[in-house]
Formats: C-alpha cells, sequence, structure tokens
C-alpha cells in the first residue's frame, strides 16, 4: 500500500455506511455481500432485482472508476490455480460457518451491536494480526 489517503478513505467509508444504513432503512435487509450473493442463488425468492443491483454496483463501480481515470492497484495473486480455487473454497466455508461475511459483521453487525457480529469481527481482524504476521515476519512474504 504506497499511497495511502486518509481522507479519501474516510470519505468512503462514510459512504459505505450510509448505503448500509439506507439499505436497511428502505428494506429492511443488511448489507452482506454474502446474504446478499446467496439470495441470487436462492431460486425461490422474489427480490432479486435489488440484490442484483447490489452485486452489479460493486463490480461496475471500480470498473467505472477506472474508465474515468482513478488507479486501481493490481492484485497480487498466487499464479497457481489450485491455490486461489482452494483459496476461494475457504472463504465460502469460512462465510457459512461464520454466518456472515466480513462486511456483514464488521460494517452492519457491529452498526447494529450484535453481539455475534462483535465476537465475529474480533476473530476475523485477531486471524489477520497473525496471518500477516506469519506471512511478512515469519515467512518473509
Amino acid at each position: 500500500m504506497a499511497h495511502f489517503t486518509p481522507l479519501s478513505a474516510a470519505i468512503g467509508g462514510a459512504l459505505i455506511g450510509l448505503s448500509a444504513v439506507l439499505l436497511m432503512l428502505s428494506t429492511g435487509r443488511i448489507a452482506g455481500i454474502s446474504g446478499i450473493f446467496s439470495g441470487l442463488l436462492n431460486l425461490r425468492g422474489g427480490d432479486k432485482g435489488w440484490r442484483i443491483a447490489f452485486i452489479a454496483g460493486l463490480i461496475l463501480a471500480p470498473v467505472i472508476a477506472g474508465l474515468i481515470g482513478y488507479g486501481m492497484a493490481q492484485p497480487r495473486l498466487p499464479t497457481n490455480w489450485i491455490v486461489i480455487i482452494a483459496a476461494g473454497l475457504l472463504v465460502g466455508f469460512g462465510t457459512r460457518l461464520g454466518g456472515g461475511c466480513t462486511s456483514g459483521h464488521g460494517i452492519c453487525g457491529i452498526g447494529r451491536l450484535s453481539p455475534r457480529s462483535i465476537a465475529a469481527t474480533i476473530v476475523f481482524m485477531a486471524t489477520a494480526v497473525v496471518t500477516v504476521a506469519i506471512t511478512h515476519h515469519l515467512l518473509g512474504g
């Protein structure tokens, strides 16, 4: 992370929080990406319109930002497809096991003072700290 800009980060965080509040107020739904996406996979659900718009916005916003001149850092991915697929499956498994994703628990759950979400976010953050410590300091990554 070469160019940390606190002002744009704060504005982005405020916009994410505002959108989560607006979604909750207008639909009664939580802006957790895993729940929104899994609702798209449910063949019986009838509320697909807002879910499609939400997921499309997640994809289109950075694409449009790139097209109008905002540079985006290239992610560093492993070159081994087996590692990428295994990582994706582990993330999906962890999301189901944890009853939601980091965005749902961290942004919406903590905002609602949900004890389950607060505990989940503490576990997410502690795991991230340990992972960075191991990969960057012990393994030299």
